[in-house]
């Protein structure tokens, strides 16, 4: 679920100078790395200028050991091996938490739970790409469901053995929001965080000025996409599209989100969708539901639920193949035209 060049290709716009509007003694400070299969950028604003990249890696290791599924020894692997279940950690307590919370906010349209209708597809750890077939589809069904999880406690217990659950739909988000924590608890009050496309920002930039995100909208006849600005003041972002994790079969294409009650993954004409909220594991689950739903559905339950202060973009096409977008009010709001 992360932003891509082929639309709303996120950059970041950092001055050079050293003009914040607070302070004359703060400088920028940069780093970037690989983590977690993607990138990482982190900028921020620091009168110490020594780099907290070695926290950040750190940090990265620890939530892995916990929510990876590329780590055979992680805390995730354990519980989907087991017939039980496992004591949690702080990080996947957090992130069962919320997701639970976004599956019965969206009624199941978001579910951490759908790791066995993943691996079916091919888009889990192991890949492969054909389309399974009705009868293995309906067997995973039986195993999907964010109702067959308890919490109880520190305890996560599955109502069903063979219950499994994959967190990447928020696990970039909630680290994009752990690195944002690590950052205020050393002072930094200005910052712009990003893990593969899930950004998180706070304060202002070295110019004094919102941190910018730079989208690429629809052109119609142009040659080229147009570019707006996005101001992210204490705000996160995230983007689901289709066109990263696909495979195609006859005229379909079949995308990596997966739909947790039919069991079938994703073949619309949405492209992209984009999601603001007030941290970025909420964008990140949120955006899962929303790409599911298309625009018309997708929009109206942000209307619907302002207190969940959502906001979203999407970018889809019409039937005669022309690319379109369609904003909430909000989103709209935050861009530069």
């Amino acid at each position: 679920m992360r932003l891509n060049r082929l639309m709303f290709r996120a950059f970041l716009l950092i001055a050079c100078l050293c003009g914040s509007l607070h302070s004359h003694s703060q400088r920028l400070v940069t780093f970037e790395g690989q983590a977690q299969g993607t990138y990482y950028i982190v900028k921020y604003l620091s009168e110490d200028t020594v780099s907290l990249q070695p926290q950040v890696t750190a940090l990265f290791r620890e939530i892995d050991a916990s929510l990876s599924l590329w780590q055979p020894a992680s805390l995730i692997n354990r519980f989907n091996e087991s017939e039980r279940g496992v004591l949690m950690d702080a990080h996947m307590r957090t992130v069962v938490k919320r997701a639970q919370e976004v599956s019965r906010a969206t009624k199941g349209a978001f579910d951490i739970t759908v790791k066995p209708l993943v691996d079916l597809w091919g888009f889990g750890v192991i890949r492969h790409q054909r389309k399974p077939s009705a009868d293995s589809i309906r067997y995973a069904l039986q195993f999907t469901g964010y109702k067959l999880l308890q919490v109880k406690g520190d305890s996560l217990i599955k109502k069903k053995a063979q219950v499994q659950i994959d967190a990447n739909g928020v696990a970039q988000g909630y680290t994009t929001d752990c690195v944002a924590r690590l950052l205020e608890s050393c002072g930094i009050a200005n910052y712009l965080v990003d893990v593969g496309g899930e950004l998180r920002a706070k304060g202002v930039n070295a110019r004094g000025n919102s941190w910018s995100v730079g989208i690429e909208r629809p052109s119609g006849a142009a040659a080229r996409p147009q570019q707006a600005l996005l101001y992210l003041a204490q705000k996160s972002i995230a983007t689901s599209g289709n066109y990263r994790r696909f495979f195609d079969e006859g005229k379909t294409r079949y995308a990596h989100t997966i739909d947790p009650k039919t069991g079938i993954a994703l073949h619309s004409n949405v492209i992209s969708v984009t999601v603001v909220a007030d941290d970025c594991i909420t964008s990140d689950a949120f955006d899962n539901a929303l790409m599911l739903w298309g625009p018309e559905k997708g929009l109206k339950f942000i209307r619907q639920h302002p207190e969940l202060r959502l906001e979203a973009a999407y970018i889809f096409t019409k039937k005669k193949g022309e690319t379109k977008e369609a904003y909430s009010p909000g989103f709209l709001e935050m861009m530069k035209k």
